[in-house]
């Protein structure tokens, strides 16, 4: 199918007035003008990729930590109706048979996805290698440190589905542990107290990833930079950032983008309680309230967003970032983060055709996955 008269988001040229081809359910050709030949003209519409939420647990009341196959379904189809046409969902602080047995619900996932549902492009494995000091709300009942044999298991066990595994790096073995796991996937330092030392040893040991920039780690101080010093001088360090407008303030998304130019990793980090009313929700073997928009556990501690990923998309362009480095943070980056890179996040020959037509202000007007019109 042709796609001819539309403003395209190109990772290198940002927004180019041209022509795309879908065949099956991939892009076979994007150009600038005009492709000859019969097709849908888009009459200047705006048309950008698919965006990649890599870390999320949940909506629509489901939680990915459960292991529901279902459940899982459920959220995949929020995500597409949401112009999320992949995700990399993040599991909990838990024992490792309740890992198990959502990693392997996943893995159906990924090999059966529904026409209307987003892809399950990867697992984000946040826990249980935490600190107890910024443990934030991730059980500390659960907590471990760093078991390269025990994390094996898991990789084996849904094929190498995990995409990015979470550590402390203050931890004992956080070193050795990430000198074998980024053989395998992102390592990525989260849920810490590190010192900058610790935090730059697990950076050279082949970390490349800070999860949630700001939250549950120190903040910035002259004399402890700390782990977000020790990331930011780090160019192969990408960084997430939740962009609700409660986790981070506008001020600090903008400096988050300066700090890490080219390499923010925009995130929902969404619960189950997105697109719910108030009220109470488990959570990780816990309890979150969902009030005036905020989820936050019994003792006030904030947990995650009820955002999506399109939401803090579109939060950050008006909290001051360029609208091209704001896609790219929801869309390519993210897919690099999960070594899918090769297929998804981009507007682009030989990859699957995951797009969404919006107008200029970027609000949706179709989502297709696959070729496919959601």
């Amino acid at each position: 199918m042709l796609y001819k008269n539309a403003h395209i988001f190109t990772p290198r040229s940002g927004f180019i007035l041209g022509s795309f081809i879908v065949e099956g359910d991939r892009f076979t050709d994007v150009t600038a003008g005009i492709i000859a030949g019969e097709g849908i003209d888009l009459e200047g519409a705006y048309v950008i990729p698919g965006l990649i939420d890599v870390h999320t647990h949940g909506n629509s009341g489901a939680d990915f930590s459960d292991g529901i196959f279902e459940d899982d379904l459920k959220m995949g189809r929020f995500f597409a109706a949401n112009g999320i046409t992949s995700f990399a969902p993040a599991s909990m602080t838990l024992p490792y048979d309740v890992l198990s047995k959502a990693f392997a619900a996943g893995r159906k996932l990924a090999d059966e996805r529904p026409a209307d549902c987003a892809r399950l492009a990867g697992i984000n494995m946040e826990g249980p290698f935490f600190s107890e000091k910024k443990k934030g709300a991730q059980n500390g009942a659960y907590l471990k440190n760093p078991d390269f044999e025990a994390f094996q298991k898991l990789y084996d066990g849904c094929g190498g589905l995990i995409r990015i595994v979470d550590l402390a790096p203050e931890l004992p073995g956080s070193v050795e542990f990430t000198e074998k796991a980024s053989e395998l996937c992102t390592v990525s330092v989260a849920h810490t107290d590190a010192t900058y030392e610790e935090a730059s040893a697990v950076f050279s040991a082949g970390a490349s990833h800070a999860t949630h920039l700001f939250n549950a780690m120190p903040a910035i101080h002259h004399r402890k930079p700390g782990v977000i010093g020790a990331a930011s001088e780090n160019d192969g360090v990408v960084a997430e950032l939740i962009c609700d407008g409660l986790h981070v303030h506008p001020s600090s998304v903008r400096m988050a983008f300066k700090l890490f130019p080219g390499r923010i990793c925009l995130i929902s980090d969404s619960l189950r309680c997105t697109g719910m009313p108030a009220g109470r929700y488990p959570f990780g073997g816990q309890e979150i309230e969902l009030k005036n928009g905020e989820c936050r556990l019994p003792d006030g501690t904030i947990a995650g967003s009820v955002a999506t990923l399109y939401q803090c998309m579109l939060n950050a362009i008006e909290f001051g970032i360029p609208k091209d480095v704001a896609i790219r943070a929801a869309t390519l980056t993210p897919a690099a983060e999960i070594g899918r890179a090769k297929d998804l996040g981009s507007i682009e020959a030989g990859k699957y055709a995951d797009f969404v037509i919006c107008d200029e202000n970027l609000q949706r007007k179709e989502v297709y996955i696959g070729g496919i019109k959601i």
